[in-house]
């Protein structure tokens, strides 16, 4: 944790079996993302790494190991000088829950999260766009009990700020599993914190498999003021067995349904589908057309350039889109 980039490093392995091999390089960048997967977080080196080393350390200058060589990136298969190590303090906490538990544990904060845009973080208040957006909670998880809602924006886990949506898996996962640990979020635009308690990834693995991702919202029996409407470049209807049967909806789905996308419109812009359901918009429940209706036309009287809403696929799954109100 204490390397800078520019500080010489040694790697040694056992490339193409020829034996034990020093190479020499720098450290070319830190905290690096090759889409391994979610808890990427490489250091980055030009020190020839090939194949055979891929195990072995890789030193600093006074001979501390600092990371664990894993891959490299190169058409050939032969090093040209992009290398990368696991940090030695996550393979530390690895190899000490190996020795303690015979198997890895992984904090669970059971959350589905979504990159914030410039567009989200400004449909949500937000002078910045960072942190993760929570756009769904995962039933019998951590936060089910309401710490942490659909909407929110964790922008710090446990004193360590939350930069992009892909620091937080790897902050969380790294946790000790039933650590309570304090969380600041951004609700409706005012930070705060909230202490949760975290799971295990594993168990948590088991519960999201069989979960829809629904936020489970009870609209009533009213009947909607208007059955169809068009707004932003979409029509839409009230969500009846007649519409859920003829899109194939999840009977536990609710809100307002998207029959149609006009070509060439905002919301055809974000990939929005006949048959996804709006549930929220600007983090307000809607069941009717009308209240999409009046909820946009609320949001043009505020000044607002941007639309934020929750859809929902026809599964249950979430994410929040925004869309252009101009």
């Amino acid at each position: 944790s204490k390397m800078r980039v520019g500080d010489w490093v040694m790697a040694i392995g056992n490339p193409f079996g020829l034996g034990g091999t020093v190479t020499v390089g720098i450290v070319s960048a830190r905290n690096r993302d090759i889409n391994s997967g979610p808890y990427d977080d490489f250091i980055q080196t030009d020190a020839a790494i090939n194949r055979g080393n891929s195990g072995g350390p890789l030193f600093n200058s006074l001979g501390e190991v600092i990371g664990i060589n894993t891959a490299i990136i190169s058409p050939s298969g032969g090093s040209i000088g992009i290398g990368f190590s696991i940090p030695s303090q996550l393979a530390s906490g690895v190899v000490e829950q190996l020795r303690q538990f015979g198997e890895t544990r992984r904090g669970w904060l059971g959350v589905r999260i979504q990159p914030v845009t410039d567009d989200i973080a400004e449909s949500l208040g937000m002078a910045t766009a960072k942190g993760a957006l929570v756009a769904g909670v995962i039933k019998g998880g951590p936060v089910d009990n309401g710490t942490i809602l659909a909407g929110d924006v964790i922008i710090k886990f446990d004193g360590k700020d939350i930069h992009e949506m892909r620091d937080l898996p790897r902050v969380v996962a790294e946790s000790p599993v039933g650590k309570a640990v304090d969380v600041v979020i951004v609700r409706k635009g005012v930070e705060q914190t909230v202490k949760v308690t975290l799971g295990r990834l594993e168990d948590g693995e088991k519960l999201a498999s069989g979960e829809d991702g629904n936020t489970d919202e009870d609209n009533g029996d009213k009947a909607p003021a208007v059955s169809t409407a068009a707004v932003l470049g979409m029509t839409i209807g009230e969500l009846n067995d007649e519409t859920r049967t003829k899109f194939g909806i999840a009977a536990d789905v609710s809100g307002v349904v998207i029959t149609d996308v006009t070509k060439d419109s905002a919301a055809a812009e974000r990939g929005i589908q006949p048959g996804e359901v709006i549930t929220e918009i600007a983090q307000e429940s809607v069941a009717t057309p009308k209240d999409v209706m009046d909820r946009i036309g609320a949001l043009k009287e505020q000044g607002r350039k941007n639309a934020l809403l929750m859809l929902a696929s026809k599964t249950g799954e979430l994410r929040f889109v925004t869309i252009r109100m101009d």
